[in-house]
């Protein structure tokens, strides 16, 4: 199934994630390239939501370019399975080995990045075009984490993910919606 039909078959939680979904539509429609960094206006990146077996817990890791704990991910650099992109990134960025909950994407989002430099190199402001999906993994193995891109890996409650003071301005409302989604759907 190509990204676009998982797209359009993505079941907004509320009005918010239809304005996002039907966005996240017209970007495909008008731009050819918005699964590479080419695409300097909006480009896909992809996420795992990571629960432990409990379901009490969630995965983040610290992002030095936003000096917050994030749900890890990354890029999608020209691959349109997003679902591999999340599953490889989590691996990267933390060194667990997820089990998928699900195989459609569990959440969208559009985040605003701003400028900033990357390897010697600015990166003007855009939005990601954000799919996140939903994993589970063994909170007992011990974390990794990447040190040119975090300061750290750790096991986050359901309360700390939706403390504003945990994170970037622009995830908080990502995450209130992540947490709603996941009581509704008996995750948590």
């Amino acid at each position: 199934m190509s990204l676009k039909e998982q797209i359009l078959r993505y079941q907004p939680l509320n009005e918010e994630e239809e304005v996002i979904k039907n966005n996240i539509l017209a970007w495909m429609n008008k731009f050819d390239d918005v699964l590479t960094r080419n695409n300097e206006f909006a480009h896909f990146a992809s996420s795992g939501i990571v629960l432990n077996e409990e379901r009490t817990r969630v995965l983040l890791v610290y992002h030095n370019l936003y000096d917050s704990w994030l749900t890890p991910g990354g890029h999608a650099d020209g691959e349109e399975n997003l679902l591999s992109v999340a599953l490889r990134e989590v691996e990267e960025e933390t060194g667990q080995k997820a089990k998928v909950l699900e195989n459609d994407i569990f959440q969208l989002s559009t985040s605003p990045i701003v400028g900033h430099e990357k390897r010697g190199k600015f990166v003007p402001s855009h939005t990601h075009l954000d799919a996140f999906y939903l994993f589970e993994a063994n909170d007992q193995i011990p974390l990794t984490f990447r040190e040119n891109e975090s300061k750290g890996a750790r096991w986050a409650s359901i309360e700390e993910l939706l403390d504003e003071n945990n994170t970037v301005y622009f995830m908080h409302d990502v995450h209130k919606r992540m947490v709603k989604k996941l009581g509704q759907k008996k995750y948590i």
